[in-house]
């Protein structure tokens, strides 16, 4: 079988296939997206989410972090410490004149470039600088922030990228995880040539990733509780308990969420009314509740009532947590996306609305520049109207990127329907619902 997260297989002609791949990204940037594109489905994926976020083909991706800022932050990251593993294990593709090495956090934000002079400098050129964004809505389809989107190790090929001045390149990224949370870090990416479309990259980035996460792991000098469960910015919640991770369908996701959030435990009817409001039947949450604890195991979830046994954390319980303490910086870090964003149990979405609005007040209380970009430049913050104008009174007047937010206000404000700003009627809430 085919290995979808490979750019070529064997035999293939890479310069046949930049053309075929080329001729397929120019009819879908022209708004031929029709189902026979010769294209890998992750890419064309990639490219609808681009298209979405209204990334510009031949545009380049804004740099956020400079100086000092950039070097508080990332001597600050978790990954800081593997820094040494990365440059040990693909140390030599960056001194080899043909490669460049480089570590980003959860958000695509560049935070180590590596390699030497001169393909430094044709990076630069693109803005594959230290500090710079590449997830997907700010840079288009690329191997660092589609592996991100997808959590997945894979490589984006040439003229898959669809930013146009990034087709000269081909590069392999990996995701890298908090082992004990199973909190997405960041990610490490190999960019050169051609070349470096075969599984043997792949397999190299992979076994990296992994081999930071076995050095985090070791790292953990506290008490670690029994599982871990990430659900913030997934549908479906993953399920990290000795050393294995679990996907969990959606229902069961639910579920588990609930339960986490009412650790004193829940009855059957209880848990009812929170997942199915037009037919709160126990019987029903009984034969979920029974199948959820054959992939648990019962030395973690109880009944009479319905409760987990031992310590599980989670995602979403770890934002109001960095919150209490004052750490909002950490909290937005921690804060992959909302709960479960496709759920509709009614248990489910109030505890999505409460963890957002908690991080939410405190990011636009604080009135911090670099954290409101990254809330706005999200996409669960994309057309928060009422944080692009914060943002925007936060930027000093000549900030590059303050054309950009006042522009992308007057839009939102349009879409929206709401009375331009300065005008009578704008005392009314500017926040999308």
């Amino acid at each position: 079988m085919s290995n979808p997260w490979l750019a070529l297989h064997a035999g293939a002609d890479p310069t046949a296939r930049i053309t075929e791949v080329g001729r397929a990204y120019e009819r879908f940037v022209a708004g031929d997206a029709g189902p026979q594109l010769p294209v890998r489905p992750v890419v064309v994926e990639s490219w609808r989410r681009s298209a979405d976020a209204r990334f510009d083909p031949d545009g380049t991706a804004p740099i956020e972090l400079r100086d000092d800022e950039l070097e508080a932050y990332r001597a600050a990251h978790p990954l800081a410490c593997v820094l040494p593993i990365f440059r040990d294990l693909l140390g030599g593709l960056a001194e080899d004149g043909d490669h460049i090495v480089a570590v980003c956090d959860a958000h695509g934000r560049l935070l180590w470039v590596e390699g030497t002079p001169a393909v430094l400098d044709g990076a630069a050129r693109m803005n594959f600088v230290p500090g710079a964004r590449w997830d997907e809505a700010s840079a288009g389809t690329n191997a660092p922030g589609t592996a991100l989107a997808v959590d997945h190790p894979l490589q984006i090929f040439a003229t898959e990228h669809f930013c146009r001045p990034v087709q000269d390149w081909t590069c392999t990224a990996a995701p890298i995880h908090d082992p004990a949370t199973g909190r997405l870090l960041g990610a490490i990416d190999v960019t050169g040539g051609d070349r470096l479309a075969n599984p043997h990259s792949l397999a190299l980035v992979r076994a990296t990733a992994l081999a930071a996460e076995a050095y985090l792991r070791t790292q953990r000098t506290a008490p670690r509780a029994a599982a871990a469960v990430t659900a913030l910015g997934r549908d479906e919640a993953v399920l990290t308990v000795a050393g294995r991770r679990i996907r969990l369908g959606r229902r069961h996701s639910e579920l588990l969420v609930l339960l986490l959030a009412h650790p004193e435990g829940r009855t059957g009817e209880q848990l009812g009314i929170d997942l199915y409001p037009d037919d709160p039947s126990p019987v029903t949450v009984r034969a979920e509740l029974s199948r959820l604890r054959r992939i648990l195991g019962p030395q973690l979830l109880g009944s009479r009532p319905y409760r987990l046994h031992s310590d599980v954390d989670a995602d979403f319980r770890a934002v109001p947590r960095l919150l209490e303490q004052g750490l909002v910086t950490d909290a937005l870090a921690a804060y992959g996306g909302p709960l479960l964003p496709g759920s509709e149990a009614p248990g489910v979405v109030r505890l999505r609305r409460l963890v957002e609005d908690q991080l939410r007040a405190a990011v636009l209380a604080g009135s911090d520049r670099t954290l409101l970009q990254t809330w706005v430049r999200s996409p669960w913050g994309a057309d928060d109207l009422q944080m692009w104008e914060a943002y925007a009174t936060a930027l000093p007047v000549g900030a590059p990127a303050r054309p950009f937010a006042i522009g992308r206000i007057a839009r939102l404000t349009a879409e929206y329907g709401l009375p331009a700003p300065g005008s009578a009627a704008t005392s009314m809430q500017r926040r999308p619902l």
